[in-house]
């Protein structure tokens, strides 16, 4: 294990998050705020930073287990270290809401335990919504763009960090990877947070909401989410875009190319749409009499489907009390997530694909005992050690599951409740059904849940492996 290399990229990870905090920093001072709870936290951060950079490795070497380290260690410190200005200002007095606020922040899940969001400093909402943004991405990918580690090892950090079954790159160097992965998510959240000033949107509202989109997170200004806007186009521009972030961005990236042919064909593309128009439609028939027609059904129906197959979690209705049929598809879309390669949360559609496909794979093998199916996605052969992957990380989130939901089960609400807490935590959603839905928060949670339900977050952004590794013993061992 490479100790010193690990401490060395952590102190850059924590210089980078120091001067992201300068951002919000200029909010609060633009609104003339106090921003000591900045001034302070970016001054503890950077210190630290500065103290672990200096610590020079022997070797730049990068292998699995220092990738997987790295990721895992370094969204704890973010997640502590981030907490800091919301306790320092009082906006949320608890250290431990804290962490939880700011690990939904960055894992992307959007669950909350504010009653009173209007009331945060602008300083605070502006940290709290872009922490959607930094994480979306992820952060050790931003150090990848802008930071030269050593060659191609570095790839076992974009492993680590970038969801799905498998990760390439999209250029030869993992670097120029980084940094076009950057380019189309900035572009992207520029281009929505355009489309939301046209819709009538403050500059800030705008854009905190298109951070919030970006980073498929959830977070907004308002305690009634997008549905305090009242407005169609706003929903309908959220509806795209929420999509758009669901989708593997290597996709974008063959599309800028030129590659037309081939990011269309893109199998996982298909499904994603089609059970996106198919959930959608099927909800909107089901609340059409709730809402005065089909058409006008449509829009909120599409709104929801979009919102929880892409973990985004914005509202603008009380899916809650919609008929069972909805509320079983919605809790089925939390589960299935979105693609491979997105700012999306849950098991992944390119999962989903290829785990079907081997059930009927071995269906068929039961009849006709002597054949070979090969299991093949977008035309290509799926390796053993791809579809083994896939078994494994299905057996391990559905028990981290089950093991969340019974942890949370002793503060005694309904199973309801904490069933869909622990899917919205784990699939990085943000609402769920009952005392959690959208016009609920996790407020009610004992301290003893709430960690439960922080550390869930983080082993569903990180899909698990980054933080289960942390505590094998056989993970720190010198060879």
């Amino acid at each position: 294990m490479n100790y010193r290399m690990i401490c060395h990229v952590l102190g850059y990870v924590l210089l980078i998050i120091a001067a992201l905090m300068f951002l919000p920093l200029i909010a609060g001072l633009w609104y003339r705020e106090n921003v000591l709870n900045f001034v302070i936290t970016i001054g503890c951060t950077a210190v630290l930073g500065f103290i672990m950079t200096r610590i020079k490795p022997r070797s730049q070497t990068l292998f699995a287990r220092e990738g997987f380290a790295i990721v895992g260690i370094s969204w704890l410190l973010m997640s502590l270290l981030g907490a800091l200005p919301f306790v320092i200002c009082g906006d949320i007095p608890s250290y431990i809401d804290a962490v939880f606020e700011t690990a939904s922040g960055f894992t992307t899940t959007g669950a909350s335990i504010l009653n009173d969001i209007e009331g945060l400093s602008r300083g605070c909402m502006f940290w709290r919504s872009f922490t959607h943004w930094i994480g979306g991405m992820g952060m050790l990918v931003f150090l990848m763009a802008v930071m030269p580690l050593s060659g191609e090892h570095s790839m076992h950090i974009m492993r680590a960090e970038v969801p799905g079954p498998t990760v390439g790159k999209l250029v030869p160097r993992v670097k120029k990877t980084a940094k076009i992965l950057y380019l189309i998510y900035f572009g992207m959240t520029v281009l929505e947070a355009v489309l939301l000033l046209c819709g009538g949107m403050s500059f800030f509202d705008a854009l905190l909401h298109a951070f919030a989109t970006a980073g498929t997170g959830g977070f907004s200004t308002r305690g009634a989410s997008i549905g305090a806007f009242d407005s169609a186009y706003i929903d309908i521009v959220c509806t795209v875009f929420m999509i758009l972030f669901g989708v593997n961005f290597n996709i974008y990236f063959l599309l800028l190319i030129g590659k037309f042919k081939d990011a269309l064909s893109s199998e996982e593309l298909r499904v994603f749409f089609a059970v996106i128009v198919s959930a959608a439609v099927i909800i909107a028939i089901s609340i059409s009499s709730m809402y005065g027609g089909f058409f006008k059904a449509l829009r909120y129906s599409f709104f929801n489907v979009a919102t929880v197959i892409s973990t985004t979690g914005f509202g603008n209705a009380d899916f809650t009390k919609w008929p069972a049929v909805a509320q079983c598809l919605l809790v089925t879309l939390m589960l299935m997530g979105s693609c491979a390669g997105s700012t999306g949360g849950g098991i992944k559609v390119s999962r989903i694909i290829v785990v079907i496909k081997a059930a009927f794979a071995d269906i068929a093998q039961m009849i006709f005992p002597r054949s070979v199916t090969a299991i093949r996605l977008d035309g290509k052969r799926v390796s053993q050690e791809t579809l083994r992957a896939c078994y494994t990380y299905f057996s391990i989130y559905i028990v981290t599951l089950v093991a969340v939901t019974i942890c949370i089960s002793f503060d005694g609400f309904d199973v309801t409740t904490n069933f869909t807490a622990a899917v919205s935590c784990l699939s990085n959603i943000g609402p769920g059904l009952s005392l959690v839905g959208p016009a609920g928060n996790f407020a009610m949670f004992s301290v003893f849940s709430k960690i439960v339900m922080t550390l869930a977050m983080l082993l569903g952004r990180l899909e698990i492996y980054p933080l289960l590794v942390l505590v094998m013993p056989t993970m720190w061992r010198r060879k």
